[in-house]
């Protein structure tokens, strides 16, 4: 059953992950085509801007599924590290209920927004692009960053696994 879970947590991070490069490799192409339009043929693209900023919106909150599975979140641990092993790992699970919590808590502030953006049907100014695409990126990776910091709570640690480690629990 354990390996069943860590087999589709796995696929789900492949999921992740390729989205998230596929995000910032658009990114990364239309800025490229912008500065070669801009400085070769002095035309620039109107929509690029903000297409970018959707395409990096959409990286970031799909990236920060696997950093999340993996532990290896921003935090200010300094005196953490600090503690004996026991207390130690008191907090890195007080850390990852804090982290549980406050993801439920964006997705529930973000479900009106969104389902507004929807029925309003709401586009960016220079693209056109529906603001609801990029919007429910942000519920969407932070429910995935909840389940999968709670499935790695719940499901046995492999030997020498921790978020210190530097394994990928995958």
């Amino acid at each position: 059953m354990v390996e069943a879970i860590h087999k589709a947590v796995g696929w789900l991070l492949t999921l992740t992950r390729t989205v998230s490069a596929v995000c910032l490799i658009g990114s990364v192409a239309i800025n490229f085509i912008n500065i070669i339009g801009r400085y070769v043929f002095s035309v620039s693209i109107p929509w690029a801007e903000e297409i970018m900023l959707f395409l990096m919106v959409g990286c970031v909150f799909t990236g920060c599924c696997a950093v999340a599975w993996q532990g290896r979140h921003i935090r200010m641990d300094v005196l953490i590290t600090a503690l004996p092993p026991k207390l130690r790992a008191f907090f890195d699970l007080l850390s990852d209920v804090v982290l549980i919590s406050a993801s439920i808590i964006v997705t529930i502030f973000a479900y009106p927004v969104i389902t507004q953006l929807a029925a309003f049907d709401e586009r960016s100014e220079a693209a056109n692009f529906p603001l609801v695409i990029p919007q429910s990126m942000i519920p969407i990776g932070y429910s995935l960053m909840a389940l999968l910091v709670a499935i790695r709570l719940l499901t046995p640690r492999r030997a020498a696994s921790s978020p210190s480690s530097g394994d990928t629990h995958t």
